[in-house]
């Protein structure tokens, strides 16, 4: 059964910086094309940015030279530093496995951004 757990989020204050971590289990991770995504209150959930297996990177415009993707293979965990946060970035953030068709979330992680 693949397991996948968020850490890292927490309160912020605007233009700071946080690194939030996901660690994945039970899957091939180094094969497996690995995603951040959030969702804000009262909106649908969207995509922040996705790393595959391959290191091929796609970044969400409204996070391009603010947010930083990055994986551990050998720790089997998936990183994303956020740093210039604003108010707009608060939500929760999920992380997602996917290899082949097989799709797995994780609880997520808040953050807050206060002005």
């Amino acid at each position: 059964q693949v397991q996948v757990v968020e850490s890292g989020g927490g309160w912020v204050q605007a233009g700071g910086s946080l690194r939030l971590s996901c660690a994945a289990s039970g899957t091939i991770f180094s094969a497996s094309t690995m995603g951040w995504y959030r969702q804000a209150p009262g909106k649908q959930r969207e995509l922040v940015a996705t790393v595959s297996s391959g290191g091929t990177i796609n970044y969400a415009d409204s996070v391009k030279g603010r947010f930083t993707i990055s994986r551990d293979n050998a720790k089997n965990t998936v990183y994303l530093q956020m740093s210039s946060l604003t108010p707009e970035d608060t939500a929760v953030y999920y992380c997602n496995t996917k290899i082949g068709i097989i799709s797995s979330w994780g609880k997520g992680t808040l953050v807050t951004v206060s002005s």
